[in-house]
């Protein structure tokens, strides 16, 4: 199939909005009672932002572990929160640089007796 110079920026558009979906589509978490999570990734500057998040309707505190692994990359990120009732709480965060390499990302959060976790597999659209 031959696609002339008229077509291209339509194809370039067709590709930036699937890219786009993929990032929308990252966050997906796992809700149980109060507490949910999700995984962010957003685009920035040739680079990836990617940052967990935990949700909840009730004040709570716990902790978490982030973890990104992928080639070249190994992070792990953890502590103690606070999260405000309705409020996403940040938990942690990491920018990856656009090597176009696929990352997996896993989210644990636990708080108030409840453990919940979220992970994401960050594609190589990066």
């Amino acid at each position: 199939m031959t696609i002339g110079r008229k077509h291209l920026p339509i194809l370039a558009l067709g590709v930036a909005a699937t890219i786009g979906a993929g990032f929308a589509a990252a966050g997906n978490g796992q809700a149980s009672g109060p507490l949910s999570c999700e995984i962010v990734a957003t685009p920035s500057g040739g680079m990836t932002a990617i940052e967990g998040v935990a949700h909840s309707n009730a004040a709570l505190t716990g902790n978490y572990r982030l973890r990104v692994s992928g080639p070249g990359t190994n992070i792990s990120q953890g502590g103690p929160f606070d999260a405000a009732a309705g409020r996403p709480a940040t938990l942690g965060s990491v920018m990856l640089g656009g090597s176009g390499g696929s990352y997996d990302v896993r989210l644990e959060v636990e708080a108030g007796g409840t453990t919940v976790s979220c992970s994401e597999r960050i594609g190589s659209w990066l």
